[in-house]
């Protein structure tokens, strides 16, 4: 049987795409779909058995390979300790910093019509994801 990934499936439509490793998308339908299950999800990886249609491949049957991670048993896993790399006032210290960038750089070239130029931009861009990626920890 060959294998692949779901491209992508619409559980209220009731059909969706997977995509082969070596070849052309194939269409599934629900009644392909294994007892109990009732939706696909992108990227989860099944084996398929599937047959010529009239308007390519289809999917006659589908065993999941692997369940895709539930998303509240991530958020259980990683609501552990988390370790930021910057204190909180280290942290407020580049947020201000961050804005009295923005407003002296970027916000004035703006202001007049254009975009700062590229090697500004780079480096206004790396401080706004440092800030983020902390945040986001």
């Amino acid at each position: 049987m060959p294998t692949g990934k779901v491209k992508w499936y619409d559980a209220e439509k009731g059909f969706g795409f997977l995509s082969q490793e070596d070849g052309e998308d194939v269409y599934v339908r629900s009644s392909a779909l294994p007892a109990g299950v009732e939706g696909l999800k992108a990227g989860q990886k099944v084996e398929f058995g599937m047959a010529a249609g009239r308007r390519g491949p289809q999917a006659l049957s589908l065993k999941l390979i692997d369940a895709p991670p539930s998303v509240q048993k991530t958020r259980r896993e990683s609501s552990g300790p988390v370790n930021h790399k910057h204190t909180t006032d280290e942290l407020h210290g580049m947020i201000e910093d961050m804005i009295t960038l923005l407003e002296g750089t970027v916000q004035t070239e703006l202001r007049k019509g254009r975009y700062p130029d590229r090697k500004i931009a780079r480096k206004v861009s790396e401080v706004v994801r440092a800030v983020a990626s902390e945040l986001d920890a």
